[in-house]
């Protein structure tokens, strides 16, 4: 399996648009891949966190700087 690592830039989304728009992109990856987003939202890190655990998907990291990267394992 090729394990890839991708980001996806949601900088300006407000809830639930972060969510949405990940979940679509996510049908074009495959298990075991990385993926790095990046968001403004403050709501965005709790929605991902229930979305992760309804989808199977596991969150590696949350990094809050000068905006939040959610790293999450498909």
């Amino acid at each position: 399996m090729d394990i890839k690592e991708k980001n996806i830039n949601l900088l300006g989304l407000k809830c639930p648009m972060p969510v949405l728009k990940a979940n679509k992109k996510f049908k074009e990856f495959s298990s075991g891949d990385i993926i790095n987003i990046l968001v403004d939202d403050d709501a965005a890190p709790n929605d991902f966190r229930i979305y992760c655990k309804t989808k199977g998907y596991k969150i590696l990291s949350i990094k809050n700087n000068k905006h939040i990267t959610i790293t999450i394992k498909i």
